[in-house]
Parts: C-alpha cells; structure tokens; sequence
C-alpha cells in the first residue's frame, strides 16, 4: 500500500485519452518545447488542459485567476473560454520559465488578455480589484489551503474553484504520503467540511477538487 502509480487503471485512461479531442498544434508544441526545462511534470498536459479549456469555454468567465503559470500551458487552455472583454491573471513566484511563458503568451491569439504578474501568490492575490468567475490552483501545494482561504471572498457566487494535483498520484490514501501530499490531504478536507462551498473530487488527471462558492 505505500505506492500508487495510478488513480485510474492505464487501460481506461488510455481509452479516455483515444477518444477525447486533442488540443491545438500550437500547445502540443508547447509542451514539446517544456521538455527542455526537465520538469515536464509541471505541465498541465493535453488531457487535463482540453478539460480546462472545455470548462472555461461553458462557463464564459469575464475574469480567471490562475496560480502557478508554468510555462504558460494551463493560461493558454482556460483563456480560450473568456468572453471577449475577459482577462486572465497568472501569478508565477520563479523567474525561471520566463522565456517560455512570453512565448507562449505573445503566440496566442488574445495577448492582451493575459496579465501576468510575478511574486508570492499570497501577497499578490489581495492586491488584485476582481471579482473572480473561475480560479485554478497549481501551485505550492501546501499552500492550497491559504490560497482558498484568500480567493473565497473575491469569488462570486457560483464561481468555481478548480484544485489542481490534489490526489498527488493516489498518496492521499497511503500511509507513506509525504508533506506535500499530506497538505493536499488537509485542503482536502478543509473544502469538505466548509459550508461556504460545495464541491466534488475528480479522478481527472492527477485528481482535481471541483469547487463551487454557494
């Protein structure tokens, strides 16, 4: 019981991943380009990004609030929902994909509509002025839980929270979990037992907590 490679039996997400649509050519070479950072990990990844950009797509949100831009993947996927006035905020603490994210960003088709601003997310997100339609966590993990508590009362109501990781490869039910999967497992429970929001866990991926204010 101490590893868990999978949340979802290879076999079924192989079959998911057939027969869902791909995302643009020009993300997939993103990705292809995020190889050189050795930390492809990071990268949202075509399977959770087209349902990133799905959902951003239904829900039409004027203003997104994403921690943890990357190399600018998961920015690219949640902004083609936006209306056409909308903005997306990426917050990204290191200087260290830069490069990466410019491209990314200066490549897409609504540039203007990206604000990227650099620093620690806790002390960045209350200087931001927004009411927040959708918000995506990917970023320190043991910070999730302060990162919930500091964009709850700037979401409107019936505005969605999506938690990225927060399953951390099946640890959460094992013993052996390590720090970070035990701060996923908090935050976790923290969004379970608050009567301000409602929420459902989804094997997506490395699992996403689906949260929605009341």
């Amino acid at each position: 019981m101490s590893d868990y490679p999978y949340i979802t039996d290879p076999t079924i997400q192989a079959y998911c991943h057939q027969y869902s649509k791909s995302l643009a050519p020009a993300l997939s070479a993103l990705a292809k380009e995020t190889e050189a950072t050795g930390q492809l990990k990071m990268i949202s990844g075509p399977f959770l990004g087209q349902f990133l950009r799905m959902f951003a797509m239904v829900i039409q949100p004027e203003r997104i609030l994403e921690i943890g831009t990357f190399v600018g993947y998961g920015t690219r996927c949640l902004m083609q929902g936006l209306t056409d006035t909308g903005k997306i905020y990426t917050l990204e603490k290191s200087d260290d994909y830069d490069t990466y994210s410019r491209q990314a960003f200066a490549s897409s088709a609504r540039p203007q509509s990206i604000i990227q601003l650099k620093g620690d997310a806790a002390e960045l997100i209350p200087t931001i002025d927004e009411v927040w339609d959708l918000v995506f966590i990917d970023a320190a993990k043991r910070q999730y839980s302060t990162y919930f508590e500091l964009v709850l009362p700037s979401l409107r109501k019936g505005g969605v929270i999506l938690a990225d990781n927060v399953l951390w490869k099946g640890k959460v039910v094992s013993p052996d979990n390590d720090k970070l999967c035990q701060g996923l497992d908090l935050f976790n429970q923290k969004v379970f037992e608050d009567e301000r929001v409602d929420n459902v866990l989804l094997p997506i991926d490395d699992g996403v907590n689906f949260i929605v204010k009341r």
